[in-house]
């Protein structure tokens, strides 16, 4: 279930319900809830808003990320690191981490935003996202914010076979399959284990022609269903 697919579109004021919901997709459970509503106030609803957590999370974003990669790709140089960053921190990544956790319904904006769609737009839903990595931090620690963070970049850092752009298994093998007409991959879930906070889910990828069957696993069905993609795409290569 998404994070806050309760409700259609932003509330005034999240419910208790809807900020549970958003505390277990990020995987972390905030001790000062004020926190977590500033992080989700747009400056349009009023004050205190996101601004100064979304300068703060930016960094420590950057710093989490440079951690991450540093400790991944031990091979490559200063340049090709910082490449690598800069598409991983960049709004297009962080909206999509967005709307992994449909955090445009928990927003809370101005009538006049609202009106003007403002809980759809990239840039305000990516300053968010920034915005409660800063307040991880705030309350908790820099380790605690490193996890969220790694979770929620679980797919685009399996994305990553080096300083290239950032690719998307499940798009590579239906356009390698389209461009030898063949069939598209059919993604089935084969077991989800864990408790909810910690759930792994088991996703296999068939494809029909060659006929290639390959598992992947992941925190949600999502990313496994990349993980098993890009299995199923290595294996035809291989063939």
């Amino acid at each position: 279930m998404s994070a806050c697919s309760s409700i259609s579109r932003p509330a005034a004021l999240a419910t208790d319900r809807t900020l549970g919901r958003l505390q277990q997709a990020l995987g972390h459970t905030f001790r000062d809830t004020a926190l977590l509503g500033e992080a989700l106030t747009h400056r349009s609803f009023g004050t205190p808003h996101n601004e100064r957590l979304e300068f703060l999370g930016d960094s420590i974003l950057n710093c989490a990320i440079a951690i991450a990669l540093y400790r991944r790709f031990g091979s490559l140089r200063e340049g090709e690191l910082s490449r690598m960053r800069a598409n991983l921190v960049r709004q297009e990544a962080l909206h999509r981490i967005a709307l992994s956790l449909d955090l445009g319904d928990c927003l809370r904006l101005g009538e006049g935003e609202l009106k003007s769609g403002g809980f759809r737009r990239p840039s305000i839903l990516a300053d968010a996202v920034e915005a409660l990595f800063a307040a991880v931090y705030l309350d908790a620690d820099f380790d605690v914010a490193c996890a969220v963070i790694g979770r929620q970049y679980e797919e685009l850092m399996a994305t990553l076979d080096g300083p290239g752009e950032l690719k998307d298994p499940k798009t590579t093998l239906q356009e390698w399959l389209q461009g030898r007409k063949r069939a598209l991959p059919r993604y089935e879930l084969v077991e989800v284990r864990g408790e909810a906070h910690a759930q792994e889910f088991e996703v296999r990828c068939v494809v029909e022609r060659p006929r290639v069957s390959m598992v992947g696993h992941g925190s949600s069905r999502r990313s496994a269903e990349q993980q098993a993609a890009k299995a199923c795409l290595e294996e035809l290569r291989r063939r």
